[in-house]
């Protein structure tokens, strides 16, 4: 069982030039190896395994002698990643692996040789640096991530080995099915809502007057660099009070239930609506399903997720009636077959709830009422009980 604890850290002036060094060591060697295994693929067919690539760092080194100014376990840890992304890619994980940039966010990884004393880490070839651990560390320390983020500070990703397994899933306890949405960023089925921040909205005048103010800066000045880390901090403000929303309201959905129940949102398509398209990726519905399957995984607990194509909206709750068209428009409504006035949102999520719990006792996607609401191409509903697999 794994786990990992994001720290700031504060290095000095020299160890922060030294850290940039290492930065940009690492992304040179992951660009370099990333086109020798582009080349030789396309010469030879066959690409470059992890030790044939390791294998060529002895003589870059003499080649490039700055190269040497890095810790040898960061190059080869870039290595072993770079392998990884191009095994997501063959499996269809992921995309082809890109070429880093020096701008925007760097990192490196230290995957032994590190110590923390204190309030202090040591880290090979840089020294101890200051960390604010806010927590103390369980377990055995596997690898350490160190990064930069746009507006300038850094931080220390430590993950740690516990022995054990996660907790065993039951569906003993309460059961809640979420709905997701703009306005109330989610809804409960015992009613319930929990209003949408808007992160945005509430930085928006600040960040576009620190916007029009960077537009005037000439590239490569020094005043341009200034005002792009300025607007880093505003993004970097936004970034974190969105994480804090989620982490709190997930934290305290997964507290209080035994089984989760939501819907799996297509949201890479919803931002295809260009007139919703800031105000859904504002809300952050994805990492916040994510926070929802770690945290059930850990606790125990039971997360359902229902197909996005499922028609929650337009299905009445008490009677299980469909009406053939419900805009958007519409928040209210009253099924013509029982006369029940539904609020659409909480009623949405009573019938996820329903959905969810049919499918757990059931084991099956299909709909109550043995139709077919989802097209031919359409993700089946998924049941995630495990960190390693998922029913369907």
């Amino acid at each position: 069982m794994y786990q990992s604890v994001k720290a700031r850290i504060y290095p000095t002036d020299a160890q922060a030039e030294q850290l940039s060094q290492f930065f940009g060591c690492a992304r040179w060697w992951w660009n370099r190896a990333l086109n020798e295994t582009t080349t030789t693929y396309a010469e030879t067919g066959k690409g470059l395994s992890r030790v044939g690539l390791n294998a060529l760092l002895p003589a870059l080194k003499k080649e490039f002698p700055w190269l040497s100014e890095c810790h040898s376990q960061v190059l080869q840890s870039v290595t072993l990643n770079l392998t990884k992304a191009f095994i997501n890619f063959f499996e269809k994980r992921a995309k082809y692996p890109n070429f880093k940039s020096k701008h925007g966010k760097q990192s490196i990884q230290y995957p032994q040789g590190t110590k923390f004393v204190d309030h202090l880490i040591y880290l090979p070839k840089l020294g101890w640096v200051k960390i604010n651990l806010h927590r103390p560390l369980d377990g055995e320390v596997k690898t350490v991530t160190i990064s930069k983020n746009p507006s300038g500070q850094y931080f220390a990703a430590i993950l740690t080995s516990l022995e054990g397994e996660y907790p065993i899933p039951n569906r003993e306890g309460l059961a809640i099915g979420v709905d997701l949405g703009i306005t109330d960023f989610a809804i409960t089925s015992t009613g319930s809502k929990y209003r949408n921040p808007r992160h945005i909205k509430k930085h928006e005048s600040n960040l576009k007057r620190k916007q029009r103010k960077l537009s005037r800066k000439v590239k490569g000045s020094n005043s341009r660099n200034k005002a792009r880390k300025l607007v880093a901090r505003v993004h970097q403000r936004i970034s974190n009070s969105r994480q804090d929303f989620l982490h709190k309201l997930s934290h305290k959905l997964v507290n209080e239930n035994q089984v989760i129940v939501v819907e799996d949102l297509a949201v890479k398509n919803l931002v295809k609506n260009h007139c919703l398209a800031k105000a859904i990726s504002d809300c952050g519905w994805s990492s916040f399903v994510g926070m929802l399957n770690y945290k059930c995984e850990r606790s125990g607990k039971i997360l359902v997720k229902v197909d996005r194509f499922f028609p929650s909206s337009k299905t009445c709750s008490n009677c299980y009636h469909r009406v053939s068209f419900l805009p958007l428009d519409v928040r209210h409504w009253t099924c013509p077959n029982c006369g029940t006035n539904h609020d659409r949102d909480v009623n949405a999520a009573r019938n996820l709830k329903a959905e969810g719990l049919r499918i757990l006792s059931l084991g099956t996607s299909e709909t109550a009422d043995g139709g077919n609401v989802r097209p031919s191409r359409g993700r089946k509903t998924s049941v995630r009980l495990s960190p390693s697999k998922s029913e369907a």
